[in-house]
């Protein structure tokens, strides 16, 4: 009964339908990888399971407990890396970690200096983050994920800007969470190594009809 589950979730996106009746159940150690085009509701979908977008119908659990119940407890057991890097430019590599690292708990130094290092970007914790890359601002906001712990990683293209080397870097990073029972839903384009990981085809939690004004037509 530790499972993250959903239980016919609805999106809406003004008068659009975007995707209803959609369940899922992750247990510990679990990865849900989400597919489908663009405009399916990946995105969305990752978005409603961070609090961050209520569902227009359905319900999330943790441990059979609604998340609408706890949403603070909800909040403060994930961390979201979405498409954008969330990279404040004007703050060095290693303010923008700490900022991130201290928003759920007492700032842990040493994991924000050992996160650095995972992702390769450790000479670079002084410099302004305008400086850096397409790559090394993606692989600064996937290092928040070491700094800052969490049991739900919630990843809407991880792998965008990534070479072919630090893409099997994160393999290996989600492997390590996910065999400590940490839980992933990632939304990707991009083939990523994720044994044993639940797929869910957004194209098929599409309605039929594109626009539904009506609330009880969710139903």
């Amino acid at each position: 009964m530790s499972d993250f589950s959903a239980s016919g979730l609805a999106c809406r996106r003004g008068e659009r339908l975007v995707f209803r009746h959609l369940d899922f159940a992750l247990p510990a150690g679990g990865a849900l990888v989400l597919r489908g085009p663009n405009g399916s509701g990946k995105s969305s979908l990752l978005r409603i399971l961070s609090g961050l977008l209520p569902p227009a119908a359905g319900t999330l659990s943790w441990g059979g407990t609604p998340i609408a119940d706890e949403p603070e407890l909800h909040r403060d057991r994930l961390h979201y890396v979405g498409h954008l890097d969330a990279v404040k430019p004007t703050l060095t590599v290693r303010e923008n970690l700490r900022f991130w690292a201290g928003m759920r708990e007492a700032l842990d130094e040493q994991a924000v200096t050992d996160a650095l290092a995972r992702f390769g970007i450790s000479a670079l914790a002084n410099a302004p983050a305008r400086f850096l890359s397409a790559g090394q601002k993606r692989r600064l906001a996937l290092a928040r994920l070491l700094a800052s712990g969490a049991d739900l990683w919630l990843l809407d293209e991880p792998t965008v800007a990534l070479d072919a080397a630090t893409i099997v870097l994160l393999e290996g990073i989600i492997a390590e969470f996910r065999a400590e029972g940490g839980r992933l839903v990632v939304s990707t384009h991009a083939p990523i190594a994720l044994p044993d990981a639940q797929r869910l085809d957004m194209a098929g939690y599409a309605p039929a009809q594109g626009t539904l004004p009506v609330l009880e037509a969710l139903l």
